[in-house]
């Protein structure tokens, strides 16, 4: 009887494992060109539709220059209440604290619209975005 193992003793030849790695490359380069065709629709879809991108990219701005003016004065609001607690100066640390986190948040709702420079850009704005 003669032995149909190949030289490794594995039952296949060398020929045969070319051919399956043959097979594999094949395979892979068909879905890595799958691949590549869905994303170039996928991105296609996202310039047509740069309406609705500017929409949310509006929604964004909004909330992120609303959270800064909340964001400057409940931290103003909150030293104030915390000075009147410790120097027991009542209400005048709120009122206080209030209005300079008022001050500062009206500041940083300027920085992030690019309308007022940065601190340390020695004075210069920035251009806004459009």
């Amino acid at each position: 009887m003669a032995n149909k193992n190949g030289p490794d003793g594995t039952g296949e030849t060398g020929r045969g494992k070319q051919h399956e790695a043959g097979i594999r490359d094949d395979e892979l380069e068909r879905r890595r060109r799958e691949l590549e065709a869905s994303l170039a629709s996928r991105r296609a879809d996202r310039l047509e539709g740069k309406d609705e991108a500017k929409a949310a990219t509006g929604y964004g701005q909004a909330l992120k220059l609303s959270s800064e003016f909340i964001a400057g004065v409940v931290v103003g609001v909150g030293l104030g209440w915390i000075i009147d607690r410790l120097a027991g100066t009542a209400p005048w640390g709120l009122i206080v604290g209030l209005l300079l986190g008022f001050g500062a948040g009206i500041l940083n709702v300027l920085r992030s619209a690019g309308l007022a420079p940065q601190f340390g850009q020695g004075g210069e704005p920035r251009e806004p975005k459009e």
